[in-house]
């Protein structure tokens, strides 16, 4: 398996069979600019633009945003409701929390999430390889609260998103945390961007690891 960041909340996820892409986004709304793309399938977690830009997508994808269970060309998508803030949803409404299942691998992206989860949405949801989770704060859940939902979850690798970085807007990027603010709460000093991220089952192992993606 194949991982490349688009930005912002956006991944590219290839597989043997399939390309999936998460939470693309509109560039005049993000302010950096989304790469040109085909995809299989694309998973969109809320309707905001800066999530749902399906129309930058190429292709004939299978468009995933409500919950329940889809599979195409050997990747299996669950989706989760939960909130897209920490009051049940009366601010932002909600949000979908997607996990993949692919060559033997288990990722989970959670979208903007904005508050951890109940302990029936942890069973459910089971063991996770992978974690895409933001940590900007303002529209998720922030560098603390992302770092007990690591705790939570124990994934093997967790890769952080939807947080304040130079290629976006002015406006966004004043109201999310950097990155630093999330290493720090997992007691990591510093850590080098990967252009891309290729991994395998076995590859993975008992040391857990954050990966930063440069977009």
């Amino acid at each position: 398996m194949e991982i490349k960041y688009l930005g912002h909340s956006a991944f590219l996820i290839k597989t043997k069979d399939a390309k999936l892409v998460t939470d693309p986004f509109s560039s005049q709304m993000v302010g950096m600019s989304f790469p040109k793309i085909e995809a299989d399938v694309v998973t969109i977690s809320h309707s905001h633009a800066d999530h749902n830009f399906v129309q930058g997508v190429s292709g004939d994808p299978l468009v995933i945003d409500w919950p329940g269970e889809f599979e195409k060309n050997g990747i299996r998508v669950f989706g989760y409701k939960w909130y897209h803030d920490n009051k049940k949803g009366l601010e932002r409404g909600e949000n979908i929390l997607y996990k993949i299942e692919a060559e033997n691998l288990t990722l989970l992206h959670c979208g903007d999430l904005g508050d951890l989860l109940n302990d029936e949405l942890y069973e459910e949801i089971g063991n996770i390889d992978i974690l895409f989770v933001p940590i900007g704060g303002t529209y998720t859940i922030d560098a603390t609260t992302a770092a007990s939902l690591v705790k939570k979850l124990d994934p093997s690798i967790i890769i952080p998103m939807h947080y304040s970085q130079e290629k976006l807007s002015e406006e966004l990027r004043s109201k999310l945390s950097p990155v630093s603010d999330f290493l720090k709460e997992m007691g990591i000093d510093e850590v080098n961007p990967v252009d891309k991220l290729v991994v395998k089952k076995e590859d993975l192992s008992e040391e857990q690891k954050v990966i930063v993606m440069a977009s």
